[in-house]
């Protein structure tokens, strides 16, 4: 490798720093791979995928991403533009199979004062949180420290739902003159998030292929008590803002304070792929999809390079599809050229 190429690699590895930390970097392989590699990939809608990723592509502000941005502005073929301006990244880990799930905007009933029927709140972040690790949600539903202190955004009239919310990261509230409030996530108690449909599997009471986001509502609600119990045994506690500056018809706000696109948008873990990167997933099992989206995304059951949350839009039965997502395939990201071969291990080069 002569000089002048090793300095160039040098340089674009402190570009291509942001994206993989040191030690996930070395629990990871990566390839790059054609085009011609994506399965469907000439047959998907390119112009589709162009217009979200211009949604976010502004507030990156790496000089390579801000030069790709300038170019997506007015393109006549969005095709042409990815496959020249991009190479396809397969990033792995040892032992770590992709897994696609879903998810999904929910509309809750609510209101702004609390009533019989609605009297479970939905809390702003206390100051406490903001240094870190804090009260278990089992401690903060049962040590009052919540009360008393004006951070409710709303009430709502279902615990359960609510818990999804928290999961989801997002959602509406719909109010009882048919008004809307919008909540998009505000923090967490930092706390690891624990899946309680795995938990049912443990206790002997479902088998995987059995358990989904509505088996699950319908097991808490048969059994309140338990189902209580259920639900505190995730630790995590997610906190929210209204964000009703954000109008019905767009979607809500992903983790790049953006609205997100329904069956485009895609949250995956930012320590393997940049928020704001093109995708190429292949999701394989029931419905199979073959797509380019953009990681606008994250959340925080998403851990791992090849994990990845497809959002399914706003509602009912864009709930009831993400929620029996769990699906196997690749996900593929889209990088500037210099930055994904700086990614490659010389040895590669």
């Amino acid at each position: 490798m002569n000089r002048t190429f090793r300095a160039a690699l040098a340089a674009a590895h402190l570009v291509a720093g942001s994206l993989v930390g040191g030690s996930a970097l070395s629990e990871t392989t990566m390839n790059i791979l054609s085009f011609e590699d994506l399965d469907g990939w000439e047959v998907d809608d390119h112009e589709a995928a162009r217009q979200v990723f211009l949604n976010t592509c502004a507030d990156l502000d790496a000089p390579d991403w801000q030069t790709l941005c300038a170019a997506a502005t007015g393109i006549k073929d969005a095709r042409k533009f990815f496959e020249l301006l991009f190479r396809p990244v397969l990033i792995e880990q040892p032992n770590k199979e992709a897994l696609f799930t879903g998810y999904f905007e929910p509309e809750l009933e609510g209101a702004l004062t609390p009533s019989a029927r609605y009297r479970y709140p939905v809390y702003r972040m206390p100051r406490e949180a903001r240094a870190g690790q804090w009260l278990t949600r089992r401690q903060l539903q049962t040590s009052g420290a919540m009360n008393g202190r004006g951070l409710e955004i709303a009430w709502v009239d279902d615990s359960v739902e609510l818990f999804f919310l928290q999961i989801q990261g997002s959602g509406r509230i719909r109010l009882p003159d048919g008004s809307y409030i919008r909540v998009g996530y505000g923090g967490s108690n930092g706390h690891n998030y624990s899946s309680i449909g795995a938990e049912l599997v443990r206790r002997g009471v479902y088998s995987p292929h059995q358990v989904s986001a509505q088996v699950i509502k319908n097991w808490v609600n048969r059994n309140p008590v338990d189902g209580a119990e259920l639900l505190r045994h995730n630790d995590s506690f997610v906190f929210f803002r209204e964000v009703s500056r954000v109008p019905s018809h767009k979607g809500p706000l992903g983790a790049m304070n953006r609205s997100i696109t329904a069956m485009r948008t895609v949250a995956v873990d930012p320590k393997f792929t940049p928020l704001g990167a093109p995708v190429w997933v292949e999701k394989d099992g029931a419905g199979p999809l073959r797509r380019l989206m953009i990681a606008q995304d994250t959340g925080s059951a998403i851990k791992g390079a090849q994990r990845a949350d497809i959002f399914f839009g706003t509602g009912d039965a864009a709930g009831r599809a993400a929620g029996t997502l769990k699906d196997p395939g690749r996900m593929v990201v889209l990088l500037p050229i210099q930055r994904a071969y700086a990614m490659l291990p010389e040895s590669v080069l």
